[in-house]
């Protein structure tokens, strides 16, 4: 498969907490079109990473590259402006409207309100929300609000799309629909997703990023990283 351009480029990326190095000199570079996740133990540095992709950290050291502009320190609406959207674990909804509403905002903030309001039917399309689309966002469901949510950052028209954890705290069906949608959203944006759901990476990613101890330690497939005896030890804990 062409592979392309690289869009995303970490270059020893170093992020410190006082003495504490949560990433430490990382390389790391993202494809036109790819899907990758982020795994690794509760303090690898995968969510500190991602944090300094999206303007929400400032890293201490290096560069991040986002086609061809250097990012590092720079605010997250400036990067967001760049064609990237952004889902972070702490839900970013107005439970007081729609479904329709909320998903109409996001694409408003970027276009014309014409544009807007096709690029609201269009996500709502894309994304299979039209049972829920004049729900108010406070009633719904926890997997609803995620689709929700995926869907204001569709609405935006991003080509590269970065998640935290989209599917923590769904249910099996919720989990599997998620996964759905996130391979939607990748036939026209490269995405990066952190997730720590082994089976729901299994789904929607050919290519995984393993971090430990603020390093990247392995980069493969799931499969290959649940057959290699250190990537066991340190994230499996021995599990297939």
């Amino acid at each position: 498969m062409k592979r392309g351009e690289v869009v995303v480029e970490a270059r020893g990326l170093s992020m410190h907490f006082g003495g504490v190095r949560a990433v430490d000199q990382v390389d790391f570079s993202l494809w036109e079109n790819e899907l990758r996740c982020l795994i690794g133990p509760n303090g690898a540095g995968k969510s500190t990473f991602f944090k300094c992709l999206t303007g929400q950290l400032t890293p201490t050291m290096g560069d991040v590259v986002i086609r061809d502009v250097h990012v590092a320190g720079r605010e997250s609406h400036e990067i967001a402006a760049l064609g990237v959207g952004v889902k972070t674990q702490v839900p970013n909804v107005f439970d007081g409207l729609s479904a329709e509403e909320n998903i109409w905002i996001a694409a408003r903030r970027w276009h014309a309100a014409k544009r807007a309001k096709t690029l609201t039917a269009e996500t709502i399309e894309r994304l299979q929300l039209g049972d829920i689309r004049s729900d108010l966002v406070g009633a719904l469901a926890h997997g609803q609000r995620q689709w929700v949510e995926l869907g204001m950052v569709v609405a935006a028209e991003p080509w590269l799309v970065l998640l935290d954890e989209p599917a923590a705290g769904m249910t099996h069906e919720e989990t599997a629909r998620t996964a759905e949608l996130i391979q939607e959203i990748n036939q026209t944006a490269a995405m990066i997703v952190v997730e720590h759901d082994m089976q729901f990476i299994r789904m929607i990613s050919r290519q995984v990023t393993l971090f430990h101890e603020g390093r990247i330690l392995m980069e493969d497939t799931m499969d290959a990283i649940s057959s290699d005896p250190r990537a066991r030890e340190v994230y499996l804990g021995h599990r297939a």
